[in-house]
């Protein structure tokens, strides 16, 4: 019959179980976060589990708790190795916007298992036990005497049991909910996600991270996006770089025009970085075509990426608007609904049709919302090519640029001025190059299989750009046509063994902490002849104020607001990379910089060198400035009017 003692045993079996489960996944996850364990995160990351199995406890009937705490336990699970994996990739800690983002993972998933190691699945190894355990248990027992566990009715001292006991569920939860907010509040004055995630643990650094953005969005919301534009023209005005406004009245910034009147071709080369430039591998130069385009281009030598979470969409979205990415949601999913102020926008006063192409269906990372809100006129997605099934996306490089030259063509006969967009996917991860159009040997003496199909993909994106050249010039467009090229993110992991394996075999310096951030970017005008190598750093968000420039728009005259500079014309640059690197890391003339908890603690390195930097002071002001921007662009973008539907 019915035994009340056997039932709260039975319960509070459950109870220790699920919270000693969590907090050993946790641990798990610390470990391959952090690579170790330390005493106070083991206290926020046991708060947080205990927090979460009182609340379940109070709110799941006692008839439903095993089931419930079972399924909870796959789930959160199944988050854990999702996080784990996203770690790996992304060198962040997810929330729970970015985990909402998985329903893209489909669409790469070829990308996604080379990530997964063996231990990863250790987050399923109680789940693969406890089955067979299960399976054996209810089949021994046939389903008999399920009716012996039937409460047969209510009494006083049953019922006063179970107050009590709820009782002091709920004031357990009560106390560590008070005990985690004292850390939460704590961590709110550390910018450095990863630290503040490592000090408040998982489930915690999620309600940070929530708390915070309502904060933000709170405040932002009694905002005026005209205070804010001052806010920021008064920032720029006083940090200490050179950019000379091309304001079409006052002295003229260099370059100013040279490729007034082009067509313009941007191409965002996929997992692109710099290194390879100039590189030879086994006597074989891995990027001749951009070696030789090189010659005759500016080539901005130390460029580096800011993308945020979203990608491939963001570096879309910076290179078209200079605007900071959040960093908490793709700026494709989060902001397509404003008006945003753009590079199609600006050439279309100009009376440039802007199109894009890109051979992935145009809904992945939001695409079809986006490039209207950006201002494109027409896109051209996966049904626009034809499938020479080069990769997991399908279409090959050489197929994305046939139907571009085609399209673009027809513009030119009708004297119709055009900027394209085009974004490469053949160099995509995992780095899959069909036999049939691999271009070079890779020596046995490189190992590492991601680092051997990395050099194929890149020395075949760089074939596929000659033959785009190569169709232009056919076509009459190249003698009119400004040509931008750059990487939209790094390919390869900071990986010791990928690290030696490119010194030993390419005779290139690299650094895994410094030079896979570093991307190429290429701006070829028409008719140029002599190149120039520019070694002023800058990142993404500094290629529309260079372009326009070129492009003979002012951005002064259009009262344009834009978080870069113009790389042509500036000699001290500092700008934030907020997503593969922790919010306040930034590049200036001379460091890549990582906070700690804060700018005292923090690590820089020397971008000629490598070798870490010691004496910080000098570059205070910069972080600061840094720090400054980034939340007056959070705030810009925030307070954007929304499209008409």
């Amino acid at each position: 019959m019915y035994n009340s003692k056997n039932e709260r045993t039975s319960s509070r079996t459950l109870f220790a179980v699920l919270f000693i489960l969590m907090l050993l996944k946790l641990s798990l996850l610390r470990y391959f976060f952090f690579q170790g364990l330390s005493g106070i995160g083991l206290l926020t990351d046991a708060l947080g589990a205990l927090t979460v199995v009182c609340l379940l406890d109070l709110i799941v009937p006692k008839g439903w708790k095993r089931a419930v705490y079972g399924g909870f336990n796959v789930l959160f699970s199944l988050v854990l190795f999702a996080a784990t994996l996203y770690n790996v990739h992304f060198s962040s800690v997810p929330t729970y916007t970015a985990l909402s983002e998985l329903g893209q993972v489909a669409q790469v998933r070829g990308s996604i298992g080379p990530l997964v190691r063996t231990e990863h699945f250790l987050f399923f190894a109680d789940i693969v036990l406890a089955l067979p355990i299960w399976l054996i248990m209810r089949r021994r027992s046939g389903g008999r005497n399920r009716s012996s566990y039937r409460d047969s009715g209510l009494t006083f001292g049953k019922i006063r049991r179970r107050y009590w006991g709820k009782l002091g569920v709920a004031l357990t939860a009560a106390f560590c909910i008070v005990l985690s907010g004292s850390f939460i509040v704590k961590g709110e004055t550390i910018d450095n996600e990863l630290v503040r995630a490592e000090n408040l643990g998982f489930l915690n650094y999620q309600v940070s991270s929530a708390i915070l953005t309502s904060k933000e969005n709170e405040a932002i919301a009694n905002g005026n996006i005209n205070e804010t534009i001052a806010k920021i023209n008064e920032l720029v005005s006083k940090y200490p770089y050179k950019d000379t406004p091309s304001d079409g009245t006052a002295v003229k910034a260099k370059y100013f025009g040279q490729a007034k009147g082009s067509n313009l071709i941007v191409l965002q080369l996929e997992s692109f970085q710099n290194f390879p430039i100039n590189a030879s591998v086994d006597g074989q130069e891995l990027t001749p075509v951009l070696n030789e385009l090189a010659k005759e281009s500016y080539y901005f030598s130390h460029f580096f990426q800011q993308i945020g979470q979203g990608n491939t969409s963001d570096a879309e979205f910076m290179s078209n608007t200079s605007i900071y990415p959040t960093g908490v949601v793709p700026m494709s999913a989060g902001y397509s609904d404003r008006e945003l102020p753009s590079l199609p926008k600006l050439l279309g006063k100009e009376g440039y049709e802007s199109e894009t192409y890109h051979v992935n269906d145009v809904t992945f990372w939001n695409r079809n919302k986006m490039y209207p809100a950006l201002g494109f006129t027409r896109y051209f997605d996966k049904p626009s090519f034809e499938n020479d099934r080069f990769n997991d996306f399908g279409p090959s490089d050489e197929e994305l640029y046939r139907v571009g030259v085609e399209k673009m063509t027809a513009h030119q006969a009708a004297n119709q001025p055009f900027y394209a967009q085009f974004i490469t996917a053949s160099s995509h991860s995992p780095f899959t190059v069909p036999a049939d159009r691999a271009r070079i040997t890779i020596p046995a003496t490189i190992t590492n299989k991601l680092l051997h199909d990395y050099l194929q993909a890149i020395n075949y994106t760089d074939y596929a750009i000659g033959q785009l050249i190569n169709e232009l010039k056919a076509n009459g467009l190249w003698d009119n046509t400004t040509l931008v090229l750059y990487g939209d993110h790094f390919g390869l992991p900071a990986d010791e063994e990928i690290t030696q394996q490119i010194q030993a075999n390419l005779g290139v310096p690299y650094d895994g902490k410094v030079s896979r951030f570093n991307i190429p970017l290429m701006i070829h005008t028409p008719k140029q002849t002599k190149g120039q190598v520019i070694e002023q750093p800058g990142g993404q968000l500094d290629m529309l104020p260079t372009i326009m420039n070129l492009m003979g728009v002012s951005l002064h005259d259009e009262k344009f607001t834009a978080f870069g500079h113009d790389l042509l014309n500036m000699d001290h640059n500092a700008f934030g990379i907020r997503y593969y690197l922790p919010t306040g890391s930034f590049v200036n003339n001379d460091i890549m910089f990582i906070p700690g908890a804060g700018f005292d603690d923090g690590t820089a390195y020397s971008l000629k060198t490598y070798e870490p930097v010691t004496d910080l002071e000098p570059y205070r002001a910069d972080y600061e400035h840094v720090l400054s921007l980034m939340k007056l662009s959070d705030e810009y973008v925030k307070l954007l009017p929304k499209r008409a539907p």
